[in-house]
């Protein structure tokens, strides 16, 4: 079996990751934020599954790494565009978790004023410029802003996150050609986590290999296990340098999973889908916040009595953010002709 194959097979890659000579606080760093990622994304499951939550919330759990790998080369100046699946994008930035509580409670706090919910977020402060629950609907805004970056020669660079499916969209085969075409400084992330929706990757596409489109348009690319931390982050290093020194464009392809269903709390494995319970715990093997915490205590730098009062410590300002959030108020009904239908 070849290196390629391996990737999309759950029984490898599923060991302790390689973290010598990388900075250790840096490490540590990277999984307090990646278990607060994962655990707001739970509690945000749990709530939508009682009820308290009105609108759908689609989780991105067990793809943490990507959005903490790649966030950690960028700066706030920088513009990035996320899909329907972007907690852990803009949680990963370091924008405001009671704002993103507000806003999916559809609260006048919240960071879209409450008009968005979960797949309309947007946080200016950190680069985020938002996303949308149109496949493929912000790849080229994305475009487009990095050719403002481009003008502006300020070195800031763009960021697209997609997923697989995004990619059979025909929008996206013309924004990498012209990002290619006019070394557009952006960064394509495509998350491919094999599913589009209820569809498995096996039934709409003749390669499992999304990079192949990055060839066809002759955009640098790399092709690495979206589960590996310190992957993600060697790979984003380069292409933002890549991006910041007047390269043009690069695609990673992160190849993941994702532990939830397409929407809400559920694990789709038994509506029919290319997905089994086998499957799932499979490729929750090949988790990449407990591969990181096993290297962690491995080396001597992290044990399990740190882990539990990290995740009390972590509930516990959840609870606290979730409940200010709840008593915050709802916007006028006045706010939604200002904020929402524009007028000349």
């Amino acid at each position: 079996m070849n290196k390629l194959n391996e990737l999309f097979n759950p029984n490898f890659y599923n060991k302790p990751i390689k973290i010598d000579n990388f900075n250790k606080e840096d490490l540590v760093n990277f999984f307090k934020l990646m278990t607060k990622i994962r655990l707001i994304e739970f509690h945000l499951a749990d709530e939508r599954k009682k009820g308290t939550i009105g609108g759908p919330v689609h989780l991105g759990i067990g793809q943490e790494a990507i959005a903490m790998g790649l966030s950690a080369n960028l700066e706030s100046s920088d513009y990035v565009f996320g899909a329907h699946r972007s907690h852990a994008h803009l949680l990963a930035l370091g924008s405001s978790v009671k704002g993103l509580f507000a806003e999916i409670l559809g609260k006048e706090t919240g960071l879209s004023k409450g008009m968005g919910g979960s797949m309309h977020l947007s946080d200016r402060s950190v680069g985020f410029v938002g996303s949308v629950p149109i496949v493929a609907g912000t790849v080229p805004l994305a475009v487009g802003a990095g050719f403002a970056a481009k003008i502006a020669q300020k070195g800031n660079l763009s960021v697209s996150y997609l997923g697989d499916g995004a990619t059979e969209e025909g929008v996206v085969q013309e924004s990498l050609n012209l990002a290619s075409l006019y070394k557009i400084p952006v960064i394509f992330m495509i998350e491919n986590n094999l599913l589009s929706s209820h569809m498995h990757l096996s039934e709409r596409q003749t390669s499992f290999d999304c990079s192949r489109f990055a060839k066809t348009n002759s955009i640098p690319y790399r092709m690495i296990d979206g589960n590996d931390i310190i992957e993600v982050y060697k790979a984003s290093s380069c292409a933002v340098k890549n991006a910041r020194n007047g390269g043009g464009p690069f695609l990673i392809e992160a190849i993941t999973y994702r532990w939830l269903g397409h929407v809400d709390w559920r694990e789709d494995v038994d509506v029919g889908l290319s997905r089994s319970i086998k499957e799932l715990k499979m490729w929750k093997k090949r988790d990449p916040i407990e591969r990181l915490e096993n290297s962690l205590i491995k080396s001597g730098l992290w044990d399990k009595k740190s882990t539990d009062n990290l995740i009390k410590s972590i509930k516990d300002e959840i609870q606290i953010l979730w409940d200010e959030a709840l008593n915050d108020p709802y916007p006028e009904k006045s706010q939604t002709l200002k904020r929402v239908f524009c007028k000349k």
